[in-house]
């Protein structure tokens, strides 16, 4: 009888890879590790209406246990691993149990990135589990001061829901402008102005001196001189992969568990996926990337189940991501900041997308913003183009009247 393949991280990725491998037909034992008390659930939603639900907030699960008791997937649940005997190809848990594996798939994702000074206290909180969403609605309501550390995607859409609950809202961004990682300035520039208009104090270029938490309120002097006072401080910087596992057992790291292109680390008998890896993109001449993203955690754990059951199936998506702030998405297709030069289309008086075209003509990205769906089916239509490696005419996909569906067939 055969070890069975484990799991580690019982979240998007995990959860999905856990399902994919029965949906290949896999009839061994499947175990799912997990180290939240909750079945796997969303986390998108934490940012937005976990905050702003008139209901009590309910985790978004991913799949009840009826559903993962009928895929015969053995969910364990508030434990971690702790280490990893890849001599005998055995997980160890928390509480001292031993997991035999024929091939493990870690997906320990990303934590959030702690600010590296001396000063937070209670009232400085970080958003990672549904846990922390629940202790940072409990402040978000009129009157109440909310200053956010980090003006991305995370920071961003707390601030609109903080606002949507009619807290003031800072936000404390310390690069020249918000969105700066993977977003276009123009794009960047309707989201701050429109955060502006909503009544958000936005402050860009200005890093934090001292953070002084009285156990009440907090209090943050900027390098410029500024001060600014809180009830709550949500700090949102970034992520860093989950690797600590990997690094114990010996595999290869490179911003996050390296693995190729069929997600496969150092150990032929392990896998990693989500955002606890890096992996090599064929479409942009095999640069490694680590991906923060919803979409890519689904399909890094079908892909990963597939290919610990023998496909040898390499990665071939193009990166996704989308954002929701005040009734405007934000979608973005592939990697701008791969782009030479940028062709703008107006989709509607108020949308527009900004396509952007390696110097051989390849379009190699293209970023959206619209209000509800507006730029949804041309990002969608983009994102095909950039997988084909296709070269449109730029014209062509500057102008409204050529539908971008004609140049998929060129």
């Amino acid at each position: 009888m055969t070890a069975g393949m484990v799991i580690i991280g019982a979240g998007e990725c995990g959860a999905r890879a856990a399902f994919a491998l029965r949906e290949a037909g896999y009839d061994g034992k499947v175990t799912l590790v997990g180290a939240e008390t909750h079945l796997p659930y969303e986390r998108p939603p934490l940012s937005k209406e976990a905050m702003t639900s008139e209901q009590a907030p309910a985790i978004k699960a991913i799949a009840d246990a009826a559903r993962l008791a009928e895929h015969r997937i053995d969910l364990l649940g508030s434990t971690s691993a702790t280490s990893i005997d890849r001599a005998n190809r055995s997980v160890r848990l928390a509480n001292s149990t031993d997991i035999a594996y024929d091939k493990l798939l870690i997906a320990t994702g990303s934590v959030p990135r702690k600010l590296p000074m001396p000063g937070p206290g209670a009232r400085c909180v970080y958003l990672r589990t549904f846990d922390d969403a629940l202790a940072i609605r409990a402040h978000l309501r009129e009157g109440s001061r909310i200053a956010i550390v980090g003006g991305g995607f995370i920071g961003l859409e707390l601030a609109a829901s903080a606002r949507k609950l009619g807290a003031s809202v800072t936000v404390l961004e310390a690069q020249p402008r918000i969105l700066m990682r993977g977003v276009p300035a123009e794009i960047a520039e309707v989201v701050h102005a429109t955060h502006r208009n909503q009544g958000v104090d936005i402050i860009c270029n200005d890093g934090i001196a001292a953070i002084e938490d009285s156990g009440t309120n907090v209090r943050i002097a900027l390098t410029s001189g500024k001060q600014v006072a809180a009830d709550l401080v949500i700090i949102g910087i970034g992520a860093v992969p989950v690797t600590g596992l990997a690094e114990n057992a010996g595999l290869a790291l490179d911003n996050g568990i390296a693995v190729d292109a069929q997600l496969r680390t150092s150990d032929p008998h392990i896998f990693a996926a989500g955002d606890c890896c890096s992996f090599p993109l064929a479409i942009y001449d095999g640069r490694r990337v680590r991906l923060e993203a919803w979409r890519s955690a689904q399909e890094h754990g079908a892909l990963a189940a597939r290919n610990m059951l023998g496909a040898e199936e390499a990665h071939a998506s193009v990166p996704w991501f989308w954002s929701d702030q005040y009734g405007l998405t934000l979608q973005i297709a592939g990697l701008p900041d791969e782009g030479e030069t940028t062709v703008c289309r107006d989709v509607a008086d108020d949308a527009f997308i900004l396509f952007h075209l390696k110097g051989d003509g390849r379009l190699i990205a293209a970023s959206g913003i619209g209000p509800d769906n507006a730029v949804a089916r041309d990002i969608r239509l983009a994102e095909m183009l950039i997988a084909k490696s296709a070269r449109p005419d730029p014209q062509a996909l500057a102008s409204a009247s050529i539908k971008l569906k004609s140049l998929l067939a060129i």
